[in-house]
C-alpha cells in the first residue's frame, strides 16, 4: 500500500460528515408552555448545517411608489408569510423542508401604520401558518429583536434559518 494511503486516506475518511436521520435532532419542548418554538434543539456532531441568509417579503409585482412614497410591501403579517414562502420555495431548492429548520432569527421593525409599535402578534399569525402545524410540527429554536430599520424602507422583517440536511 502507498504511504499516502495509509496516512492521509484514513484521516480525509474521518472528516467526512456522518449520516444520521432526522431523527437524530433533539427538539427540548418550553416547559409549561403551547409557544410554539423549541427551548433548544440539539443537532449531533457531523451534521450537515445549512445557513440561510436573511430574508424579506418579496415586493409584490403591481407596486409602486407614489409622489415620491416608498412601495407598500404589506403589514408584518404579509412580510413574514412572504418571508417564509420564500425560505420555503430555497429550502426545497435545496432538497430540504421547513421541518430540517433548527434556528431561526427574526428581525422586526415597528410599523409606522400601527402608531411605530411593533406588531409581533402579526408576526406569529405569519409564523404559525409554517411552524407547529400538524403538517410541519417540527418547532426551531427562535430569537427575534426590534431594530431600527432593515435595508429596505418598507421592510418590516427579516428572518435567517439554520437548517440540518437530514
Amino acid at each position: 500500500m502507498h504511504r499516502f494511503s495509509r496516512t492521509v486516506l484514513p484521516l480525509l475518511l474521518c472528516t467526512l460528515p456522518i449520516v444520521a436521520s432526522a431523527s437524530d435532532v433533539i427538539r427540548y419542548k418550553l416547559p409549561d408552555s403551547t409557544f410554539p418554538i423549541s427551548a433548544a434543539v440539539e443537532v449531533p456532531a457531523g451534521k450537515t448545517m445549512v445557513y440561510l441568509s436573511g430574508q424579506m417579503g418579496q415586493m409584490p409585482k403591481d407596486a409602486s411608489a407614489s409622489n415620491g412614497a416608498p412601495a407598500s410591501m404589506g403589514d408584518t403579517k404579509t412580510q413574514t408569510i412572504s418571508a417564509l414562502a420564500h425560505i420555503k420555495k430555497q429550502l426545497e431548492s435545496m432538497h430540504l423542508s421547513m421541518g430540517d429548520v433548527v434556528k431561526m432569527q427574526v428581525f422586526l421593525v415597528a410599523d409606522k401604520n400601527k402608531g411605530d409599535k411593533l406588531d409581533f402578534a402579526g408576526f406569529m399569525d405569519g409564523y404559525t401558518q409554517f411552524f407547529g402545524t400538524k403538517a410541519q410540527p417540527n418547532l426551531p429554536s427562535r430569537s427575534a429583536v426590534q431594530v431600527a430599520a432593515l435595508v429596505v424602507p418598507a421592510a418590516l422583517v427579516e428572518i435567517e434559518v439554520t437548517a440540518v440536511r437530514p
